[in-house]
């Protein structure tokens, strides 16, 4: 079964931007298959990778829903689900990547999305990491892709506000029965150091806190992948003292 790292945080913390260093990292460190699943539709997990999506998940419940002719006769509407999911999948140098997306037909998706789960359980024992970067409501986690995650990392910044959003999720987590085994705060854009003590509240375990970077914002603006960024970034060293933490 691979260890899922699921992120979870309010729009502009960088949630997304810190589930690409992740697969950088784990890629860096050589721990094995990777599976990135970008499971937030506002995000753009896929592009800071590298990759332009072709094929959502979206698109392909949209299909089914539209088209059920589609199927094959000679195939299960389980098989084809399974089939349609795995040629969804974008290879990259140590990684792959599989867009959620959000199904935009006014169709009932109840049993393709019962069909999916299982088969996103199935995928999931293919690679040895999978990297989770989700919307705020944990929809895909709690509905689509699993019912549980090795490591939940809620990301925000240092505000009372991002603060109180990060209690939010971690409130979200336990009304959805979503399994756990670890759940950590990981504060981003802060120069100065944090006392864990401040966040004894929160019932997330303080992972540490990444520095404004330079090069990211650079990046950004340009437009290009977060895999192009250097190897001495702040952001980076930052982040392979605290990383092992992640999977321990």
């Amino acid at each position: 079964m691979g260890y899922v790292i699921a992120l979870a945080g309010k729009g502009g913390t960088g949630k997304t931007t810190i589930a690409c260093l992740i697969v950088r990292l784990l890629r860096e460190k050589k721990r094995g298959s990777i599976l990135a699943v970008d499971a937030d539709p506002n995000s753009n997990f896929a592009e800071n990778l590298g990759l332009k999506p072709e094929k959502t998940i979206g698109s392909i419940l949209d299909d089914l829903s539209a088209h059920p002719e589609h199927v094959p006769a000679s195939m299960s509407k389980d098989r084809f689900v399974e089939y349609e999911v795995q040629t969804a999948i974008q290879e990259e140098d140590g990684f792959d990547v599989l867009t959620m997306g959000r199904p935009e037909g006014p169709g009932c998706y109840c049993y393709v999305n019962n069909v999916l789960r299982n088969a996103m359980a199935r995928l999931i024992k293919d690679y040895d990491y999978v990297v989770i970067d989700n919307e705020a409501g944990l929809e895909h986690l709690s509905r689509r892709t699993t019912r549980s995650a090795d490591s939940l990392v809620v990301v925000s910044d240092a505000t009372k506000t991002g603060l109180r959003s990060a209690a939010r999720i971690k409130d979200i987590v336990e009304e959805l029965e979503i399994k756990t085994k670890n759940r950590f705060l990981l504060i981003n854009r802060s120069d100065k150091d944090l006392d864990k003590n401040e966040f004894i509240g929160l019932n997330l375990e303080y992972l540490g806190s990444l520095p404004c970077d330079e090069e990211i914002q650079k990046i950004s603006l340009n437009g290009n992948s977060l895999m192009k960024l250097d190897d001495h970034a702040t952001s980076m060293q930052v982040l392979r003292k605290i990383g092992d933490k992640l999977w321990s």
